[in-house]
């Protein structure tokens, strides 16, 4: 695995397995969620924030479910029989959304994963986008999504070489701050063949964006 992609997991690892905080109750978030209503200057009891904090907790629920996910359990399983193939496999505009760690407002885009497979076989092609789909629903900075993305990819396939490219736009950036609507952030990362050899980037770019204008 790439020193760099290997670093970056281990120190995502880590903070998930430290000992856990004591998790609130439904209703102490649901009461939190009304003091921010309060902060905000409006009444959480009038008729349409009634049910506010319970709608709001609940989506958090589906906004965050990452945290109860597992990599390992969707990149366990591959399929050995692929009758010698052994070139790129590419997986481009894979659509996600996250939540930025630094003000919880949304950011989202699309993902593009290659790799070469290993004499173990390939992985279904659903589960890599199961796979950032559990990253992506967490509290993320884009840099750090890529990074455990591929990581995992490396981690428990172990190709002999992964690339991904990640394109999103923040709403840090075009609802607050400087609010500049439209502008998009690239990170990428590549292991493996992909890191030592450019043509192969070139390659990779050249297939993420074939047919595009």
């Amino acid at each position: 695995m790439d020193d760099v992609v290997k670093s970056l997991l281990e120190q995502t690892n880590s903070s998930l397995t430290k000992p856990a905080l004591a998790r609130p109750t439904r209703e102490e978030a649901e009461a939190a969620v009304r003091v921010l209503l309060r902060w905000t200057g409006d009444d959480p009891s009038r008729e349409g924030l009634r049910d506010t904090p319970k709608r709001v907790v609940k989506a958090f629920e589906e906004f965050f479910s990452g945290y109860e996910a597992d990599a390992s359990d969707v990149l366990s399983r591959v399929f050995e029989e692929v009758h010698g193939y052994d070139n790129i496999v590419l997986v481009r505009d894979i659509p996600f959304s996250s939540h930025c760690e630094h003000h919880m407002v949304p950011f989202f885009g699309v993902a593009h994963i290659a790799y070469y497979p290993s004499e173990a076989g390939v992985i279904g092609l659903s589960k890599l986008a199961r796979l950032v789909d559990i990253y992506a629903k967490r509290l993320q900075t884009q840099e750090a999504l890529t990074a455990q993305i591929i990581g995992a990819i490396d981690e428990h396939l172990q190709p002999r070489g992964c690339a991904i490219m990640l394109e999103a736009e923040h709403m840090c950036m075009s609802m607050r701050g400087v609010q500049k609507h439209g502008t998009s952030t690239l990170t990428t990362q590549f292991t493996g063949v992909f890191r030592d050899d450019p043509a192969e980037q070139v390659r990779f770019f050249g297939m993420v964006r074939q047919g595009k204008v």
